[in-house]
């Protein structure tokens, strides 16, 4: 696919990231998806072929240019390469020499991120709606039951932040429940 001509003008067809050689490829910067300039970083075969290479520490010192660009995509590709080598002096000290938008070190950082993954005690996946089974008696804090082994909690929601923990209702009362005590009815 050809390089988008906005794309191809807005660093006169240069590399957005080495500046040194003509652009050639669209490159998305996750986890963005559509077709959007304002997501894209026009790059050379290179810089293309390095952003998949553990062993491209030397090519990246380029990016002391790109960190100053106005486009936030070229910042965040930059500041997420530049964070793949941040126990190298030169990548630690670029990162540092910039006042980075706190939007543009979580798009960059996007990519480091592993989703929560809720599990019961065996391992198994647990997803919204799901029923579980308590695995052993469970004092409920803030209120004057427990609840039993073997107690079912349907409809269960995932509790966000949190992979250890869901929500659940018991005697008609909400509650959060460590994971560690559930199984998965399956």
């Amino acid at each position: 696919m050809p390089l988008n001509e906005k794309l191809k003008e807005r660093n006169t067809g240069l590399c957005e990231l080495c500046n040194a050689e003509n652009a050639t490829h669209d490159y998305t910067v996750s986890p963005k998806d559509d077709d959007s300039t304002d997501h894209q970083v026009a790059l050379c075969d290179t810089c293309l072929a390095a952003a998949d290479s553990k062993e491209a520490g030397f090519h990246w010192r380029c990016l002391e240019g790109s960190i100053w660009s106005p486009e936030p995509a070229v910042q965040a590709l930059s500041y997420r390469i530049l964070y793949n080598y941040r126990d190298e002096d030169w990548a630690s000290n670029l990162i540092s020499s910039v006042d980075w938008e706190e939007n543009i070190v979580q798009w960059a950082m996007a990519a480091h991120e592993v989703p929560d993954v809720h599990t019961d005690v065996f391992g198994n996946k647990l997803e919204n709606g799901d029923t579980v089974v308590l695995t052993q008696q469970l004092n409920v804090k803030g209120t004057s039951f427990s609840a039993s082994k073997g107690t079912v909690v349907k409809k269960i929601k995932l509790v966000h932040d949190n992979a250890g923990q869901i929500e659940g209702k018991i005697n008609d009362q909400v509650i959060v429940i460590l994971t560690k005590y559930l199984k998965k009815s399956l």
